[in-house]
């Protein structure tokens, strides 16, 4: 089997390119089984905008599921690559199994429970009689795909931490390609609706789900297997994914639980027409998040891997390299989306009273967004070197301590009303983005000079 990036290397800039491109076309490509579906809602002749906002309250429990498959996936990854620097390659082994049966574990019991209690979620979302029409035949078909969503992208951080983005981009690109034929087929051709959006998902989510089992099968040197190995200590391993993986199953969760707040104060506010401008916002947003998760997860196992291997100057290198990146591609789409919010609200809606309204408000949301630089940065270096109550105090404060009390108070005060709503995000993304990166600064350089000093 060919050998994998080293991750060991002084060359860390080229390292963070080799893992980071892949895994910014995968990450591009993954937002297809969404964004897509949503491109083609929003043009359903008649009732687009309606469906926009139907299923647009259906995302606190899509998320949800994320946040789940990255508790594992993220929570895992880096103590499979310290573990591999540390040249423990049974521990390894045990770690990645681990985090697969949990994946495969937990999809069947969210998907059961998904389907049971989908119309009482949907109403504690903020959703009405008209807007479940939308959300709950387009939620109960995706709900079927839980177990291909969750190990196809639950076990793609271990494909990259093995040192092949390569296959963890393909993995993606085969359940991308698919949605994007699939989706007009099922929306348009067979006249679907929302229902055929959902079923395009899970289809392409289970060939993805297919390709990442065959690379475990055929090309990993870990096998990834369901069935328990001899001496396997299942317990300890479980308990270490889920208390690193906390602080991403937090990030996505209170994303999920901002979510539902938001709705809620928008369709007090404003009613569901801004229920569907937020659904719009959220797409922008994980259009534009896209490259900086691409780029923080790919620098994200040169950093765990260094770390177990006690080469502090290239942890340190790392972190700089990453900051930089993100910091300019920031920069860049800070810019451009306050000079022209307009043409990113075009993508997902012809409709013009919806552009009218979303505009604005786009403006106000991304209004702080350079400041996602540090939040990220230091979120993944506190991740990817196991500082696991720091990742999970931050991931707390920005979302549960600022974020939600803001969206609460902000529409009261002012007479905001629903632009109280949108600025609650940067004054976040701004204290919280700054306080992160700031503490990791001054917590984890000290550490690596004085590891760096006592191996001398």
């Amino acid at each position: 089997m060919k050998q994998g990036i080293d991750f060991g290397s002084e060359k860390i800039f080229r390292n963070i390119l080799k893992t980071a491109f892949p895994m910014l076309v995968a990450q591009v490509l993954n937002l297809l089984y969404s964004i897509v579906d949503r491109i083609y809602i929003g043009r359903i002749p008649g009732e687009g905008t309606a469906a926009l906002a139907g299923i647009g309250l259906a995302f606190p429990l899509i998320i949800i599921i994320t946040a789940f498959t990255n508790l594992y996936g993220s929570g895992g990854a880096p103590l499979f690559s310290m573990e591999r620097g540390r040249e423990n390659e049974r521990k390894a082994a045990e770690i990645l199994n681990t985090s697969y049966r949990l994946e495969v574990l937990t999809g069947v019991v969210l998907m059961i429970a998904g389907q049971i209690f989908a119309r009482p979620l949907l109403v504690l979302f903020g959703a009405d009689e008209p807007s479940l029409v939308y959300s709950i035949p387009y939620l109960r078909i995706y709900l079927l795909g839980t177990v291909f969503s969750m190990i196809a992208t639950g076990m793609n951080p271990y494909v990259n931490a093995e040192g092949f983005p390569g296959f963890g981009m393909i993995s993606v690109v085969i359940g991308a390609v698919a949605n994007i034929l699939l989706d007009p087929v099922f929306i348009f051709v067979f006249g679907m609706g929302v229902r055929g959006a959902a079923l395009a998902t899970i289809l392409s989510q289970f060939l993805s789900m297919l390709f990442v089992l065959w690379f475990f099968r055929k090309k990993s040197v870990y096998p990834a297997t369901l069935r328990p190995i001899k001496g396997e200590k299942y317990l300890p391993h479980a308990m270490n994914i889920i208390s690193l993986g906390t602080a991403s199953f937090i990030m996505q969760f209170t994303n999920s639980l901002v979510s539902i707040f938001c709705n809620n104060m928008l369709m007090k506010y404003g009613g569901a027409l801004y229920v569907s401008v937020m659904t719009i916002i959220s797409s922008v947003r994980q259009i534009l998040d896209t490259p900086v998760h691409a780029i923080t997860e790919g620098t994200s196992p040169i950093l765990s891997y260094n770390y177990g291997a006690k080469k502090n100057s290239n942890v340190r290198r790392a972190i700089f390299i990453m900051t930089a990146f993100c910091f300019a591609y920031t920069l860049i789409v800070w810019i451009l989306i306050l000079a022209s919010p307009e043409s990113f609200v075009a993508i997902f809606s012809p409709d013009p009273s919806l552009q009218k309204d979303a505009a604005p408000a786009l403006h106000l949301y991304f209004a702080a967004f350079i400041f996602q630089t540090f939040q990220f940065s230091g979120q993944s270096v506190f991740k990817s070197l196991g500082k696991r109550n720091k990742a999970i105090f931050f991931s707390l404060f920005r979302k549960v301590v600022m974020v939600v009390p803001l969206t609460l108070l902000l529409p009261r005060l002012f007479g905001l009303g629903v632009n109280g709503v949108f600025l609650a995000e940067p004054i976040s993304n701004l204290i919280g983005g700054l306080a992160c990166y700031i503490t990791m600064l001054l917590t984890i350089l000290p550490e690596l000079k004085q590891m760096e000093n006592g191996s001398k």
